[in-house]
């Protein structure tokens, strides 16, 4: 309170709600606007040194019992204001307050306040915020930046799931990228790429929610004091993410590729690195988007879930897409993770001259093999890569309107 009394001091006004407070606290205010219950004015006015101008209009009202020495002022003045001394002195003390000279002169005041000077202008200001839209940009980003750092609990666990998991798949599908000689081995790839990819997507999906939903709590704060408009807010939070997201990928796929020992070229895992980034990012904006959507983080985890079921269904392995009956396979291109164990495997092994023993056909060489059983095109790979910034600008822009449009705040 002293803090706010030296605010005070410096020429701004600053309007507080009270109940009960101490003698000191109470007497650090120069005015009081009183309401009983129900919202009517009782009492509007300054307090005066010791709150003699609140006792010498109260102990004017007939009935009303004088102060004794040494009693609280606030407490005496909700005391004998109080709807019981209302019911035994048969008074209405709103109806007094309207009818007396301390009411005609606050209307008088606001009468002459309310009246712009001659020769003045109206206030104008060119923009809604102190800020431009870049500063505000810059300021969203590093409140989030150290909001992120400040939060071990997510990000340090999230790269140690990360290595454990790419050290998990790593082990179970051991250099099985130069062992490529039957269709089996081939199947065994692409359980190792579908296993990788969904199940470290998945997880991102889900632990990023809780920690949007509460950044989305403190966002109404902050958005309802007029800090900053929520365009930035939500570039930030999406531009924060992605950067972790980005160095989580490295990690990851840095383990994988070596473990599983996929041919060591720099074009190959530079469209690994991409098509895992690229998956691992728009699953983490999904799951931002589905909060920024739902009321709460119940309904956006059933949500989630939901798609995420679905996604899986036509990823692609538990059913190539030349299998999946034809009324159904519009929704194979639907799911993005199709797309991304598509980009996976076949920049991968899409392009190998190799030949594979089928069962029951004999030789085959891989990239015929992929063509034909499991729909995969090396030719198709430039709109496979273009179709996963896509699915990025998708859930991004979903993500922003939401957050500017939906407003899910219940007081």
């Amino acid at each position: 309170m002293r803090t706010v009394r030296n605010t005070v001091d410096t020429g701004r006004t600053v309007v507080c709600t009270i109940h009960q407070p101490s003698i000191d606290i109470f007497e650090a205010f120069d005015e009081l606007f009183l309401m009983k219950r129900g919202g009517q004015a009782i009492y509007a006015g300054p307090l005066g040194c010791n709150s003699h101008l609140l006792v010498e209009y109260f102990e004017s009202i007939e009935g009303v019992p004088k102060i004794k020495d040494g009693c609280n002022p606030a407490t005496w003045m909700l005391e004998v204001s109080s709807t019981a001394v209302e019911a035994k002195l048969n008074v209405d003390f709103a109806e007094i307050y309207a009818n007396s000279d301390l009411y005609r002169r606050n209307e008088k005041l606001i009468k002459e306040l309310s009246t712009p000077a001659s020769g003045s202008q109206d206030l104008f200001f060119p923009t809604k915020y102190s800020q431009s839209f870049i500063t505000q940009c810059q300021a969203c980003f590093w409140k989030q930046y150290w909001s992120y750092w400040r939060n071990p609990q997510y990000n340090a666990i999230r790269f140690y799931v990360t290595m454990a998991i790419g050290i998990l798949f790593g082990v179970i599908f051991w250099q099985k990228g130069t062992q490529v000689h039957k269709e089996q081995d081939l199947m065994n790839l692409l359980g190792a790429i579908y296993a990788a990819v969904f199940f470290l997507g998945a997880t991102n999906t889900c632990t990023v929610q809780p920690v949007v939903a509460v950044e989305r709590t403190v966002f109404y704060r902050e958005r309802a004091a007029g800090m900053y408009s929520p365009l930035p807010y939500a570039f930030a939070q999406v531009a924060i993410e992605t950067i972790y997201v980005a160095i989580q990928t490295l990690v990851y796929a840095v383990i994988l590729y070596v473990m599983i020992g996929f041919p060591w070229h720099v074009e190959k895992f530079i469209s690994f690195y991409y098509y895992i980034a690229m998956c691992f990012i728009y699953l983490t904006l999904y799951g931002m988007m589905v909060v920024a959507l739902t009321p709460n983080i119940q309904i956006a985890s059933i949500a989630m879930s939901f798609f995420l079921s679905f996604w899986n269904l036509f990823s692609g392995f538990l059913l190539p897409r030349t299998q999946i009956p034809i009324w159904w396979r519009w929704y194979y291109w639907a799911s993005p993770i199709a797309w991304t164990i598509y980009g996976l495997l076949c920049s991968q092994l899409g392009d190998s001259m190799n030949q594979i023993d089928i069962p029951k056909i004999g030789n085959m060489r891989v990239k015929d093999y992929f063509k034909r059983n499991l729909g995969y095109d090396y030719d198709f790979l430039r709109t496979v890569a273009v179709v996963h910034l896509g699915w990025v600008l998708l859930f991004f822009f979903v993500f922003v309107y939401a957050i500017k449009v939906l407003n899910f705040q219940r007081r």
